[in-house]
């Protein structure tokens, strides 16, 4: 969160965008993931038109509940799924989630099938039960994924890279995923996704199981797991760079979704689209994610990272605020490229930023509390956002989201000044920052993170 400092020549920087894929572990679980996003994002795409298409008049307001269905799990789970993962074996759990995400997937596309020739809510409340339960391995696979990515590089320093080089791969996959969802409902419906989907599963569960991780012994717990909780969120929320990056997450979070639960309305109501264009504006947005990814991943130091967070949250408000005022497919596309820029990243910068300064034995706390924020908050803006679309119109709805936004943006730039004050310790004691810039006594003890 520090001034950014000097960047190496462009040349070296693009040679070292790859530097996490040195590490064989990381390579396998690029792979397979790369396989597996494209299914995961045809699922969103088809899951989202399929409640669209069923849900007649209550379609926005269906939306907003199968989407919270999605996403309340993490929050409810995420802190006590992040005690249990610093328990655990990560690489285990993450197997694990992999199998029941596949078996998901299997679910949802024999619901759809039974579906293709009624129409109606019943099925919408199915779809809404099997996303609650996707919602649930989430809150267990998104700590112990972001956890376990420590252990499958080889060098601590190349962890923000691996960090950025996952969110360009999830985002690449973007790009492929959406358009082929809308070409694939298009010729054989919504239910073909979900079986590509489910198939998708085996590319990373191979990946995971080729794996030799180091092992690793894990101390036994003797404290309960209310305590732990208790120690984890002192941690998280007592030292201010986390708690602040943790709040301005869910904030954006919140405020992002309704722009991403109504895109099949705006699809169809304001832009006069179908699924074909429902997959170009999905792949506009992701489309800007991967290239914010991959200007992360050129970065060369965790330092500047909070000034690039502010400019990312100013640029996804004007983004969302611009949409929702389009009536252009093109302008539409071209503005959701510039709000998938900033979500991402807004979000991967603070993943990034905290991972750094994390303590190892709470990690996976952290990481909870990270999925908390991220995933948490969204279920309320995606219920509200379907709730208000319906006397408001889903431009303003957006339009509020986009204000929200920029608020918030803004007040992380006023805090700014303070948090580097706290976070220079910390990277100080990492050799991130030597300890003379960090304005420090050479001697001095420097203290752990959570005692900022």
């Amino acid at each position: 969160m520090n001034e950014e400092p000097p960047q190496p020549p462009r040349a070296s920087r693009l040679r070292a965008m790859g530097r996490a894929l040195g590490s064989r572990n990381y390579r396998l679980f690029f792979a397979g993931q790369g396989v597996s996003l494209v299914g995961t994002w045809m699922t969103r795409l088809a899951t989202g038109w399929l409640v669209f298409r069923l849900g007649g008049p209550d379609a926005a307001w269906l939306l907003g509940v199968v989407s919270f269905a999605g996403l309340i799990p993490t929050l409810l789970l995420g802190p006590i799924a992040g005690v249990l993962v610093d328990r655990w074996d990560r690489h285990r759990v993450l197997v694990v989630t992999q199998i029941l995400s596949l078996l998901q997937s299997v679910a949802l596309a024999w619901v759809a099938f039974a579906a293709e020739r009624g129409t109606g809510t019943g099925t919408v409340w199915l779809i809404a039960g099997l996303s609650m339960l996707q919602g649930i391995v989430n809150a267990f696979d998104m700590p112990a994924r972001q956890s376990l990515l420590v252990e499958m590089v080889i060098r601590r320093d190349d962890l923000p890279n691996a960090i950025a080089l996952n969110s360009s791969l999830v985002n690449g996959s973007r790009l492929i995923g959406p358009a082929l969802a809308g070409a694939v409902i298009a010729a054989a419906g919504e239910a073909w996704c979900f079986v590509i989907d489910a198939v998708s599963y085996l590319a990373v569960v191979a990946a995971l199981l080729a794996m030799r991780l180091p092992r690793k012994e894990r101390r036994l717990a003797t404290a309960s797991i209310g305590r732990n909780l208790v120690e984890g969120v002192r941690y998280a929320f007592g030292f201010p760079p986390i708690r602040a990056l943790l709040l301005l997450l869910a904030l954006v979070s919140f405020a992002t979704m309704p722009q991403m639960v109504l895109l099949p309305v705006f699809t169809a109501d304001v832009l006069g689209g179908g699924p074909y264009t429902l997959g170009l504006l999905s792949a506009a947005s992701g489309l800007g994610a991967f290239a914010g990814a991959l200007y992360l991943a050129s970065r060369s130091s965790v330092l500047g990272l909070g000034r690039v967070i502010v400019v990312a949250t100013v640029v996804l408000g004007f983004g969302l605020a611009g949409f929702s005022q389009s009536r252009s497919i093109w302008l539409s596309a071209g503005l959701l490229v510039l709000t998938g820029c900033g979500m991402m990243i807004q979000m991967a910068s603070a993943n990034t930023l905290i991972q750094t300064m994390v303590d190892e034995d709470k990690r996976g706390r952290v990481m909870g509390f990270f999925g908390m924020a991220f995933q948490g908050a969204a279920p309320f803006g995606s219920l509200l956002a379907g709730w208000l679309a319906v006397p408001f119109g889903p431009a303003v709805v957006v339009l509020g989201s986009g204000v929200l936004v920029l608020l918030g943006g803004l007040t992380f730039a006023t805090q700014l000044p303070r948090l580097r004050r706290h976070a220079r310790p910390v990277f100080a004691r990492l050799g991130i920052l030597p300890a003379a810039a960090a304005g420090l006594n050479a001697a001095t003890e420097l203290p752990p993170a959570g005692q900022g």
